[in-house]
């Protein structure tokens, strides 16, 4: 659980200031479970400059509660969560400051998106609030009031949460929490999970990832694992220690993220997936006719394929299926091979091509139609797919028929500009395999967008 905050002060000498304004949004990772925010009234004067940079003035304050009337809230609403600020030491300071004027030792865990954004994004020119978020395409309002401050705080730490591929947030946090028995541990963890599409992680008492997998719901998945009998999973159900889960919104998204982390983290519970995912591929080549021809074969590292399929029979099924959303030739896309023109000529739903009646030209087209609506190669395109909430999108970057990452994003121009875009991607490696499960949910799914894109 996090608490995502900002605070303005009065401004002054060091450990003098006072605050002005709090807003704070406990967040568990997801979405906002709770909030508070308040103007406070510090009992003493503003700095000039400082009322003119946030617009709150003395007689602003002057009803506002003091901070004692509001600090059990405040109190109440971190428990058991880590602070998250932008310049961090800053807000933790003053509010243990503000604390200890009361008497009472306020500790919590905190982490610095400043920091946090350094590491993950280091091309940033700037990682001041303001301009990070602004290069980021993240629409921000109230720039200087605590609200504001701690919204645009907030869309950059899930932005930052998306990015961080190493888990190395969630494990850190982990580490340090108890590492004792849960009471109805099992149970407790299976309670707090979405039944929504994701991925998730499985983490022993060192916050270490022992398990990860995707799934279209994520409580049932988890709670089959604790159900499964047998000595493996029997194993991981002792050593798991807490479930953390990612949202995706999107299934692409989902099986892309799984791929990736298995390879990066490692597991010790999950199957390698260091294997070739596809054993068979589509060829074309054009015969002395002029024609366009395609054909199944195995994989063979010496041709470059048009596109690739797990079996012989999936890639047949696919060729059924372009035959009749394109009128091709059964004889020329290899599911015919007798004599003669092709049993579809004679249904009309064959123009011809089989007996040369169809000119190459007009036929050739159509194939290569059907091939660019499923094939990536050599395209510059921005696949568009659901996001993990209403108004949000997940975008898939290709750049030269390459999968250069992927990210989320809720306003137009944020995907309509290259540079914002390529901010919001988290770059993702792409092998043979990516672009086979890029490629081969295109063909399952038709709900994603397909956006040329202006380079």
């Amino acid at each position: 659980m996090y608490a995502i905050l900002d605070i303005e002060t009065t401004g002054g000498k060091y450990n003098e200031e006072g605050i002005t304004e709090i807003a704070i949004h406990r967040f568990d990772g997801h979405e906002v479970v709770d909030q508070f925010i308040s103007l406070v009234n510090p009992e003493k004067k503003i700095q000039p400059f400082v009322v003119n940079l946030t617009g709150i003035n003395n007689k602003m304050l002057r009803t506002a509660p003091k901070f004692h009337e509001v600090a059990k809230r405040i109190v109440e609403i971190t428990q058991d969560s880590v602070l998250v600020a932008h310049n961090a030491q800053f807000d933790y300071r003053i509010l243990r400051t503000e604390f200890r004027r009361l008497g009472y030792n306020y500790e919590r865990k905190t982490l610095c998106t400043v920091d946090l954004s350094k590491k993950l994004i280091p091309e940033a020119e700037s990682h001041s609030l303001g301009k990070l978020v602004r290069s980021l395409g993240i629409a921000v309002s109230d720039r200087h009031r605590a609200n504001g401050d701690a919204l645009a705080t907030m869309k950059l730490f899930k932005l930052l949460l998306a990015k961080d591929v190493d888990k190395s947030i969630v494990k850190d946090i982990i580490r340090t929490e108890s590492t004792g028995e849960l009471s109805q541990r099992q149970l407790d963890i299976v309670e707090s999970l979405p039944s929504e599409t994701g991925v998730y992680y499985m983490h022993n008492k060192d916050g270490e990832i022992i398990f990860l997998g995707k799934s279209n719901n994520i409580k049932k998945r988890v709670n089959q694992h604790f159900t499964k009998d047998g000595p493996r999973a029997r194993k991981l159900q002792k050593e798991t220690k807490k479930v953390t889960f990612e949202k995706t919104g999107s299934e692409l998204v989902a099986v892309l993220k799984e791929y990736q982390e298995l390879k990066r983290n490692k597991p010790i519970f999950s199957q390698s997936n260091h294997h070739r995912l596809f054993s068979h591929a589509l060829y074309q080549h054009t015969v002395e006719d002029g024609y366009l021809v395609l054909e199944i074969g195995k994989v063979d590292s010496r041709k470059t394929p048009v596109l690739t399929f797990s079996s012989f029979q999936s890639a047949q099924h696919f060729l059924n299926r372009i035959k009749d959303e394109f009128q091709l030739c059964p004889k020329r896309i290899g599911l015919f091979r007798e004599q003669g023109h092709c049993p579809d000529y004679e249904g009309q739903t064959c123009l011809g091509a089989c007996i040369e009646e169809e000119g190459a030209p007009s036929y050739n087209f159509r194939v290569q139609q059907a091939l660019d609506r499923y094939s990536l190669n050599n395209k510059n395109v921005v696949l568009v797919d659901k996001g993990r909430e209403t108004g949000e999108y997940s975008a898939f970057l290709i750049k030269k028929g390459q999968f250069k990452g992927q990210g989320f994003y809720e306003l137009n121009h944020q995907i309509n500009n290259l540079h914002i875009l390529e901010s919001l991607i988290t770059p993702m490696r792409a092998d043979a395999n990516v672009h086979y499960l890029i490629e081969s949910h295109l063909r399952k799914k038709r709900n994603l967008k397909i956006l040329e894109l202006n380079t």
